[in-house]
């Protein structure tokens, strides 16, 4: 990325300045890139709402930094048949508001989670296994599954839990104004001024490891040369995302630390194959097609040869980032050792489009966000520019990030670029959520945007998430895998490398789901 001139000015302006005072050790200000949408922790899976919420509520099953289960408010877990599943909660364990955490609280989440937002849903896919829950005794509870469901654990460590004392007929806003924001997490709420700030103070009676700080400050801040130049004016203590291009000059600087780690986010590209005629797809005079190019396989590997990857991640995101084939990284439970990205080849490309009757290639409205994910815009032109080398004209458009959402939502685009997170951290949730066939009952196809549908793969994906010997659903997910990116489903881009800037006395603990935390954070020797 490189920063327009003025912007440049003003960091190394600011990088001559000490920072000098160190961060209290009361207060912690965090400059973020996203806000969230709300507080209620179930009316969205995004990442910014579920960062958020983590503050404020815990799940039955933690997650560390890599993404490996934890105890949480469970102690344990184990089947009990491959339908049951057995959860001993953790006792002593008191709300904000200094009533008990009970096994009723977990069934009234488990209620409620996929009821909030229903026209979303997004809690859906982590519960409609889910047939009945038994309240066995005040810390015991178990969750019964039609069929054997053996990533219950996984699922329980995305679904927040909330005090069954806000009631049935509980509203999201009275999450946001605070009167229902009563959780077991490691801080309390305050105030949520939305575009400005959320506030919150130390659970001083939190059952796990006290946070360093006795109150943090959270600001949404959108530019990532914005939240850069907070921190080196001293407005903000600690940072998600600084600017790829300002690495070098923070790297040389003594006041200021960094943390890197590899980020469990697919930036990828999407494409309608669900409409006869995909929006804003013409021919090369700007005319309606009589049929939808996206819907032809070729046309779609042709798009996968057409994106030179390792440009996008060394030329626009300077080595921030890891060049995509399949929906997470090598590596990770559930993805194939066999798929790699597929090699920069615009020849072939054309060959393909030829093949599939597009000699001259059409023309598209390229759509993605402007502030989701790092150089994203910027992203979306490269990836424009790429797609006209091989004949697929693109016009290029950028949106802010809750425009684009809500037209992309609405199914008004005909080939985009945007990302998702695995909050699992395995295969299954990326495979559910941005390629199987869109199923509002079950929640399968959350952000499958293009309506990709492969019924032989969503019948595959059923048999690897009944299997319960963890090595043969290890193979059943990587299988899967290659059913979908053979296919086509979308066409991955690169996974990004999540960063943090922060003062000299402060560290920071990196987590592969990109969350910047407040207990993440602590305080260093000088």
């Amino acid at each position: 990325m490189t920063l327009p001139k003025s912007c440049l000015k003003l960091l190394w302006l600011l990088a001559t300045l000490s920072l000098g005072s160190a961060a209290s050790a009361h207060e912690l200000k965090i400059g973020i890139g996203l806000e969230t949408s709300s507080i209620d922790p179930m009316f969205s899976t995004i990442s910014s709402n579920a960062m958020v919420a983590r503050n404020f509520f815990d799940t039955l099953v933690l997650q560390d930094e890599h993404q490996r289960l934890q105890p949480g408010l469970a102690l344990t877990w184990q089947a009990i048949t491959p339908t049951i599943w057995e959860f001993r909660l953790r006792p002593g364990v008191k709300f904000h508001d200094g009533s008990d955490f009970t096994a009723e609280d977990v069934a009234f989440s488990l209620r409620r989670a996929p009821e909030v937002n229903p026209t979303v849903g997004a809690f859906r896919v982590y519960t409609r296994q889910i047939v009945k829950v038994d309240v066995v005794d005040h810390l015991t509870i178990r969750t019964h599954s039609a069929a054997p469901y053996p990533l219950m654990p996984y699922d329980m460590s995305v679904v927040p839990i909330v005090s069954h004392r806000i009631g049935e007929n509980v509203a999201s806003a009275d999450f946001d104004s605070g009167k229902a924001a009563i959780g077991t997490g490691p801080f309390r709420f305050v105030e949520w001024i939305p575009g400005n700030r959320i506030v919150m103070t130390r659970n001083e009676e939190y059952w796990g490891p006290k946070p360093a700080w006795e109150r943090v400050i959270i600001s949404p801040m959108q530019n990532e040369t914005a939240r850069l130049a907070a921190l080196l004016a001293h407005d903000v203590d600690l940072i998600e995302g600084p600017p790829p291009s300002a690495m070098a000059m923070l790297r040389a600087r003594a006041d200021i630390r960094l943390a890197q780690t590899a980020y469990y986010r697919l930036e990828y590209l999407g494409m309608d194959t669900y409409s006869d005629r995909a929006p804003f797809v013409t021919d090369l005079a700007g005319n309606g097609l009589d049929k939808n190019p996206f819907k032809d396989l070729r046309v779609r590997k042709a798009i996968m040869k057409a994106i030179d990857r390792d440009a996008l991640v060394n030329s626009i995101n300077e080595g921030m980032g890891i060049p995509a084939g399949q929906l997470l990284p090598d590596g990770v439970f559930g993805t194939s050792p066999k798929l790699k990205p597929e090699p920069y080849d615009p020849e072939g490309a054309r060959r393909l489009l030829a093949e599939a009757g597009y000699p001259d290639g059409f023309a598209v409205t390229l759509h993605g966000p402007s502030g989701r994910f790092v150089n994203d815009a910027k992203i979306t032109v490269a990836v424009g520019r790429m797609l006209s080398r091989i004949g697929v004209v693109a016009k290029v458009e950028t949106l802010p990030v809750a425009i684009f959402k809500t037209r992309l939502g609405k199914y008004e685009m005909g080939i985009y670029v945007d990302g998702w997170w695995t909050d699992t951290g395995e295969t299954s949730s990326s495979l559910r959520a941005i390629v199987a066939t869109v199923n509002r009952a079950t929640g399968w196809g959350v952000v499958n945007r293009g309506r990709y549908s492969n019924p032989g793969f969503d019948a595959f994906l059923e048999r690897a998430l009944a299997e319960f010997d963890d090595a043969k659903r290890d193979r059943l997910l990587g299988e899967a895998s290659e059913m979908v990116i053979q296919d086509v489903g979308v066409v991955p881009l690169y996974y990004e490398v999540a960063s943090w800037a922060f003062r000299a006395n402060i560290g920071y603990i990196p987590r592969a789901d990109g969350f910047t935390l407040a207990a993440n954070a602590f305080l260093v020797s000088n």
